[in-house]
């Protein structure tokens, strides 16, 4: 089989026991990889009901067909589990060279399952696992512990780990590599936490099986210099994501104050302009040449990684005015293993209750010094911290009341930096994604400021579908980033190509949309199956909006 290896490694924490698994060649085809083949995983594997923090709750992480090989924004690996904060499916993808090193390692997969009764970590090489101790690296922030791991075993090694937010189940916790690069934001990083799981080290050398590698190549190199090419590529690489602050001011969706209001007067101090000028380097994930990641000094003279969501939630959501202070924040929220999108949701949900007077301890908009004392707090569950560790929605339902009419998620997730007010299509998008309230599977909204803004039209609604087909089906599942397509114009045709060059399956993009569309119904399933039915109130947006 060519493009896939076939195979998964299913690793036991609680018997230290570890097995391969052959995976029929349907499922490839049916589901692909990254998110497809987690969900599926997920779906075989645990049980009906099983308690996030139980041991018999799976942890899968997921490559997909194009991994390790060189196609534009292929570095990505999904993560995904059974939710701690929204109780159904839960994952993310981030980019890292752990989506190399697992391909390399002659995997599609691994899935952990049970729980060390001490702190450990994996150490994986092309196939061979070793279950080390990591009492050493308990209670260190991803970085230092990141640090300690690279003087182990060196730099040609993928790293996923969790920090203290993971290590003391914060329920937004993520999986982090490289220093910033972090997803699975509906608490991936807990579950690794409850089961003493600090890291995942992976290495490999194992050449990739591939179809017809001179067409890969000739397609790849094609698609890399489309990208160098475009019109906008330019303007790109020097504010990123970052350009969007602006935008979203001037379209009246830039989050103000807990989703408030769409525009905020100081947005200039956070905005795409000011970081250009700070700018001291931009990164991004391998094999990608959009490099979205800018970085800037930040209050305290070291660097962070700045992007739209994490600069929006933690600046203008929570009306914190100062660039280099967010970009602290943001870095600290790095380090503990926290999500920028949820704390910077749960943040400005506890400073309007405090506003409102409905909870005890106050909580100032802006109040960095506070700000920043919560990161931490939130992060080791420690007072005030301890219930803004909880999110919005265990927040909401714990005070009561006018609480619940001001909590801004979807099925217990955060939503993430556009607000609604006067775009119904895109808090439609956020009602039906898989995973509760996030952007990334159906961005509709730039679209929809471009036409009739306040009507669901059947030309929007169409719209939508192909959206979630494309970024939550096809992209999630093929483990690349959207950017490419979205940012710069990338004809959707190279992806069905690359993957044909790969696989040696004929592939289109109208086969991609099918195998979409039943990796959106297996997760609906899925929450179907843990919650006992659906409501349709599941699917609402906030309140707020309407």
């Amino acid at each position: 089989m060519n493009g896939w290896w076939g195979r998964v490694l299913y690793i036991n924490l609680t018997s230290r026991q570890v097995k391969e698994i052959t995976l029929d060649s349907s499922i490839y085809l049916e589901y692909l990889g990254g998110r497809g083949l987690a969900v599926k995983l997920l779906w075989d594997l645990n049980p009906v009901g099983v308690d996030p923090y139980s041991p018999y709750n799976h942890l899968v992480i997921a490559n997909g067909p194009l991994s390790s090989l060189p196609a534009p924004s292929s570095g990505k690996v999904q993560v995904a589990t059974k939710s701690p904060l929204t109780g159904g499916y839960g994952d993310g993808n981030l980019g890292s060279m752990a989506s190399y090193h697992l391909k390399r390692s002659g995997y599609d997969a691994v899935v952990v399952t049970g729980a060390s009764k001490k702190p450990i970590y994996l150490y994986i090489e092309d196939g061979r696992v070793e279950f080390r101790d990591a009492e050493d690296l308990w209670g260190l922030d991803t970085f230092t512990a990141e640090d300690k791991l690279v003087r182990e075993h060196g730099r040609s090694v993928g790293i996923l780990l969790i920090g203290p937010a993971g290590e003391n189940l914060a329920r937004y916790a993520t999986i982090v590599s490289q220093k910033g690069r972090s997803g699975g934001r509906p608490g991936v990083g807990a579950v690794m936490g409850s089961k003493k799981l600090k890291a995942i080290v992976i290495k490999g050398s194992r050449e990739p099986p591939i179809a017809n590698r001179e067409e890969f190549q000739r397609v790849a190199s094609e698609a890399y210099n489309k990208i160098l090419r475009s019109d906008g590529y330019d303007f790109w690489i020097r504010q990123g994501t970052m350009m969007t602050i602006v935008w979203s001011q001037q379209n009246s969706v830039l989050p103000t104050k807990n989703f408030r209001e769409g525009v905020w007067e100081e947005y200039e101090s956070i905005s795409g302009d000011l970081m250009e000028k700070l700018k001291v380097d931009r990164r991004g994930c391998p094999f990608c040449n959009m490099q979205c990641g800018n970085v800037i000094l930040d209050d305290t003279g070291e660097e962070s990684e700045l992007d739209y969501e994490n600069v929006a939630m933690l600046g203008s959501n929570i009306l914190l005015s100062d660039l280099r202070r967010v970009a602290e924040i943001n870095k600290l929220a790095d380090k503990m293993g926290i999500d920028t999108i949820s704390l910077g949701n749960s943040l400005a949900f506890y400073m309007e209750a405090s506003e409102r007077k409905l909870v005890e301890e106050r909580l100032e908009w802006g109040d960095y010094r506070e700000i920043k004392r919560l990161v931490v707090d939130a992060s080791y569950r420690r007072g005030l911290g301890a219930f803004i560790a909880e999110g919005v929605w265990r927040m909401a339902k714990s005070i009561g009341g006018e609480a619940l009419d001001f909590a801004i998620h979807v099925k217990g997730l955060e939503v993430s930096a556009y607000d609604c007010h006067a775009a119904p299509g895109m808090a439609l998008a956020y009602g039906t994604s898989p995973i509760g309230a996030h952007h990334k599977d159906a961005w509709i909204i730039s679209y929809e400021v471009k036409t009739d803004r306040l009507g669901y039209t059947r030309e929007k609604v169409e719209r939508l579908v192909f959206l979630q087909d494309v970024r939550g089906g096809m992209f999630e599942s093929l483990t690349t980033c959207r950017l490419p397509w979205v940012e710069v114009g990338l004809d959707l045709d190279y992806y069905p190509k690359l993957l044909t060059a790969a696989t040696g399956v004929s592939w289109s993009l109208d086969s991609l949309r099918t195998v979409a569309s039943r990796v959106y119904s297996l997760i609906r399933a899925f929450w179907i199956r843990e919650y006992g039915g659906w409501d349709r109130e599941m699917d609402y947006p906030p309140p707020r909006w309407f």
